[in-house]
């Protein structure tokens, strides 16, 4: 069955192919193009840097602010007049 590219250049991954993969939500894939001009999908076993990342987008960021501010210090900064 043909699936339609979008305007973003996407497409779906058929179902049963995601399941012959075991891809789930965030797996990183990676694609390549074989000598008879086919495109062939691989899952990616150890993305390196890129990852699915922490399940939380706040959990990307936690504790890494360097600078301990104390609320009314930042309150006076933000609500300064210049």
């Amino acid at each position: 069955m043909p699936h339609a590219l979008t305007t973003k250049g996407q497409v779906t991954i058929p179902k049963h192919i995601r399941d012959a993969l075991h891809l789930q939500p965030g797996t990183a894939v990676e694609f390549t193009v074989n000598a008879q001009g086919e495109v062939v999908l691989h899952p990616v076993a150890n993305p390196g840097v890129r990852s699915a990342g922490p399940a939380d987008r706040f959990d990307a960021v936690r504790g890494a602010a360097d600078i301990r501010w104390r609320t009314d210090e930042l309150m006076k900064l933000l609500r300064a007049d210049d």
